[in-house]
């Protein structure tokens, strides 16, 4: 019996009053929104103050509101008041959204929030028992003020960590603080009748960067018009009250400031200073400035790898080119720099037309399109065929003659070969290329034209520089017999970007479908070779069998669609790479690890260079693969994917690859160049882990 005293004993600890482990509290739900208390401890231990939890979970389409809700809505309300041994609460915001409706401007938040509160019992280590009615405005497009009674006990005992401790430390760390975490810093406040202006500096470069003002008597802001200096490190935000009352002059008018930029945040009191500042020219300075780096980026594009399928139609052009008068060489490569403008123009404006419709917008995502896949595969099968000498495409003799040459070596053939060049330069990024996209796609369509204007002059370069000295191609070979065997090499080259491209389609649509593409544009190859080979009355035969081929092609994604068998998408080939989790990243961090985000996905060629140069090989991987330290986490846009495309958008990125390193010594992470290099990544990680200091 003795050896059963221990057990009963421990049995009777457990079930003692006072003595049990604390836990969260139940969920309560009214209407749309159902919410619960939880807290950090298993006890009340001997804490002057306990923390809590306000738990609140939102239907789709609903939200609350923040402390200072704006043009309409009220705070959560709450009453403790049939609560034992509570002496005092206090309840703390999180850094709210902004919500525009019909002109009205609103702050709060939506889908879920964890409101920490600081709890101070009446007798400290004493149990505490909460009791909570709590009335939240929850709005859609209604709004109802619900009710719920919320309850939760906490008893005597060692205020060890509880399972909500962990969900409560990240909503802390959403609160705002007075910038030293976050690295932002309200620099100057500047009032001048209704208008508000306010300067922040930034570690890190901001992304969206938003201003809630909070002011006695309270005054409306509409969304505030960001101008970006330095390196987006510095912005000048300006904001017109909503509904000014007559006479309105915010200077000297004292006001507490919250900036929210992503998941960074800093609460700072100011009095705004008479005037305006230096805005004023301050956007087309910055636009000036990133339209330098949009061209740089453009010509370093004619390096990356998916572009070098191109370069061999340009050298084919150039070799064409060799012994020809210098103004039909000039009119040549003109054309080719007009098709890539054109096209990187007619890309602007459908990236405008999509974001004004609210779609997710990129830099390649027409590429997660198993439609447009399929496209350049036919187009690339074409191009090959072309060099293969399987088909030709005679114009009239009129038209050849106004083009500038017969048989499509004019200028209409030389317009299509830059367009040609532009479609396939999509899948990657190149160094200042991923800035100057975020800037244009963050802005209005002014500025989305004006940066992919500057991208095409930056691809088209080489094209008008021989243009500008055609005499240059005097210097390469004339054209001879030779040429046959290059263009059979340079089709070779195209055949093998269209394997890619299947391969692709494999993880869009599934192997059947890619298979039965893959058949087709092989039949179609053989159509052209039959039709080569038959009489010339004869040959329309092999043309028309191979139009019809590609109309069959463009039929299959829409037969079998990606839910007909699609392969899974596969987060790695290393078993050391996780699902990528937005949410669990803070929690990593929290317990002292280090997270590796890499956004990829299979069409970006950029994103597979990477992997194989630095990602899966030496110290690198080693250091990825210490699951004991470092989280690796792996998000695939092949593709589209909502949550992935806001996760860009949120830090400035609208375009792939994308590398952030998280950690102690940097919570809000550290991004790292598209193309990457041990010593960066190696660099990143250690000072995310807080070895080196920033």
């Amino acid at each position: 019996m003795k050896r059963f005293v221990p057990f009963l004993l421990a049995i009777l600890a457990l079930a003692a009053p006072g003595m049990g482990r604390a836990e969260t509290g139940s969920w309560v739900k009214s209407g749309p929104v159902e919410a619960r208390l939880v807290a950090s401890v298993q006890g009340v231990g001997d804490l002057a103050k306990i923390p809590l939890g306000l738990e609140v979970r939102l239907e789709p389409g609903w939200k609350t509101y923040w402390r200072t809700p704006g043009d309409a809505g009220f705070a959560p309300r709450l009453d403790w008041s049939e609560s034992r041994n509570l002496k005092a609460t206090e309840l703390i915001y999180p850094a709210p959204h902004r919500f525009t409706v019909l002109g009205f401007e609103t702050a709060g938040y939506d889908a879920e929030v964890l409101f920490p509160i600081a709890a101070t019992p009446a007798e400290p280590g004493k149990p505490l028992d909460l009791a909570l009615k709590a009335e939240l405005l929850v709005c859609s497009t209604i709004c109802v003020p619900e009710m719920v009674a919320l309850s939760l006990s906490i008893p005597e005992g060692p205020a060890t960590p509880g399972p909500s401790a962990n969900d409560i430390a990240r909503a802390q760390s959403l609160v705002p603080g007075d910038g030293r975490a976050s690295g932002l810093t309200v620099t100057a406040v500047r009032g001048q009748g209704a208008v508000l202006e306010v300067e922040v500096t930034a570690r890190e470069p901001m992304v969206a960067p938003d201003v809630f003002v909070e002011t006695d008597p309270p005054v409306t802001f509409a969304a505030p018009k960001s101008q970006f200096l330095d390196g987006d490190r510095r912005a000048i935000l300006r904001m017109d009250a909503t509904d000014p009352t007559p006479g309105l002059d915010l200077a000297g008018r004292a006001m507490t400031l919250t900036v929210v930029d992503g998941n960074r945040s800093v609460e700072a009191p100011a009095t705004a200073a008479a005037g305006l500042g230096g805005g004023a020219g301050a956007a087309p300075a910055g636009l000036l400035a990133m339209l330098g780096v949009a061209l740089l980026g453009g010509l370093i594009l004619n390096l990356m790898p998916c572009v070098l399928p191109v370069l061999s139609l340009k050298l084919l052009s150039i070799v064409q080119h060799g012994g020809r008068a210098p103004a039909a060489v000039r009119a040549g490569f003109l054309a080719s720099a007009a098709g890539i403008l054109t096209s990187f123009l007619i890309l602007a404006g459908a990236l405008v037309a999509v974001k004004a419709a609210g779609g997710a917008v990129g830099w390649g995502i027409q590429f997660q399109q198993p439609l447009f896949l399929v496209f350049m595969v036919v187009l690339v099968t074409l191009f090959a065929a072309n060099l293969w000498g399987l088909f030709e495409l005679p114009l009239p003799r009129a038209v050849a003659d106004r083009l500038g040459g017969p048989e499509g070596q004019g200028l209409g053939g030389q317009f299509a070969t830059g367009a040609f060049a532009t479609l396939l330069a999509t899948p990657c990024s190149a160094p200042f290329l991923g800035t100057a996209v975020g800037f244009a796609l963050a802005r209005g369509a002014l500025e989305v034209f004006a940066i992919f204007a500057a991208l095409g002059v930056g691809l088209a370069l080489p094209y008008l520089l021989i243009a500008a000295f055609p005499r240059a191609a005097r210097l390469l070979p004339r054209p001879g017999r030779w040429m046959v065997a290059l263009r059979r090499v340079l089709g070779g080259a195209l055949a093998l970007t269209a394997l890619w491209l299947l391969s692709v389609l494999v993880v869009q649509v599934g192997e059947v479908p890619a298979l039965a593409v893959a058949v087709l544009m092989g039949g179609l190859v053989a159509a052209l070779w039959l039709g080569r080979r038959l009489a010339e009355t004869a040959r329309w035969a092999g043309a028309a069998l191979a139009g019809l081929l590609a109309l069959v092609a463009f039929a299959v994604p829409a037969v079998f669609g990606p839910s007909a068998g699609a392969a899974p998408v596969a987060e790695s080939t290393a078993a050391r790479w996780v699902a990528f989790d937005e949410a669990a990243i803070r929690e990593q961090v929290a317990a002292g690890r280090t997270v590796f985000v890499d956004v990829t996905a299979d069409w970006c060629i950029t994103c597979q260079a990477n992997k194989k140069l630095v990602l899966n090989r030496g110290t690198v991987a080693q250091r990825l693969e210490d699951a004991g330290t470092v989280t690796a986490m792996r998000a695939d846009w092949t593709r589209p994917d909502e949550s992935i495309a806001r996760y860009l958008a949120r830090h400035g990125r609208y375009g792939i690859p994308f590398n952030i390193v998280y950690g102690p010594g940097a919570p809000e992470g550290i991004a790292l160049p598209e193309l990457l290099t041990e010593g960066a990544v190696l660099d990143a990680l250690d000072r995310a882990s807080g070895k080196i200091k920033s």
